[in-house]
């Protein structure tokens, strides 16, 4: 694959930052959407990337697909073109790592689909989210009916689908769609120093955790548990556990340092 052009992955400390950069509203087209997905993928498998921040610059997230290039497409174009997009979208949500994103500006249609794949949303407090397909006569395509829906209710994801309108930052947050909302100047320093508090937990724990969360609320409670107690498990034949439950005893909790392994 060629060099990125609108999309890089940026380390320091931990804390991995995929980096949109497509003037001027990171409108999401096949190459933008690919390049994501292989930063997903560095990250994913890069050791010195703990945490991850999604980040669209200090203007704007992501306003959406890249409408002209979709208005050409026709049901059959548009199967392929959707299902590659889920692909990349897919590889975000599935790092097995913490992942935050920052937004600023605009996220919506597909740049608010991009942000429902993280774990956690810092807005800015001017930030506008939504999912405005259907005034297009369309319906979200990469994952807005769906997580969306897991993420706030059926009710609230049908009332945001439905009429497409934008939401404000503190309405985001009192109904779920944010998990913090702090000045515009602060957004990506704030998803930074959360992304370091996780970056000092245990990866393969983190990973488990994260694992268990998501695929268990696919499907049924049994299910869950029973994938919830093999990882728990598994975790026992580990460093970073011999490590945690060594420093606990010896110096309390929070005093241990993992390695990964």
């Amino acid at each position: 694959m060629a060099a990125p052009e609108f999309v890089t992955l940026q380390v320091e400390d931990g804390v991995g930052t995929i980096r949109l950069d497509r003037p001027k509203m990171n409108a999401i087209d096949e190459q933008l959407h690919r390049e994501v997905r292989a930063a997903a993928t560095e990250a994913s498998e890069r050791a010195d990337v703990r945490a991850v921040v999604l980040y669209g610059g200090e203007r704007v997230f992501a306003a959406g697909a890249d409408i002209k290039a979709m208005s050409q497409l026709d049901g059959a174009g548009m199967r392929e073109w959707g299902r590659e997009l889920q692909d990349s979208f897919r590889a975000v949500a599935r790092l097995p790592k913490p992942v935050i994103a920052a937004v600023t500006g605009y996220a919506l249609g597909g740049g608010y689909e991009l942000a429902l794949c993280a774990d956690f949303r810092v807005l800015g407090a001017s930030a506008k989210i939504g999912q405005p397909e259907i005034q297009l006569g369309v319906i979200p395509g990469a994952g807005g009916t769906q997580r969306l829906a897991r993420l706030v209710g059926p009710a609230k994801a049908k009332d945001l689908v439905f009429t497409g309108r934008h939401v404000g930052a503190e309405e985001a947050l009192e109904i779920g769609l944010a998990d913090a909302v702090v000045p515009d100047d602060e957004v990506y320093a704030t998803a930074v120093a959360m992304a370091r508090k996780f970056a000092a937990g245990p990866p393969l724990a983190l990973a488990a955790a994260k694992r268990a969360i998501d695929e268990g609320l696919d499907g049924t409670l049994d299910d869950g548990l029973s994938l919830e107690s093999r990882l728990f498990a598994e975790l026992f034949d580990t460093e970073d556990q011999k490590t945690g439950m060594r420093s606990f005893l010896e110096s309390g909790p929070g005093k241990a340092t993992f390695s990964g392994r």
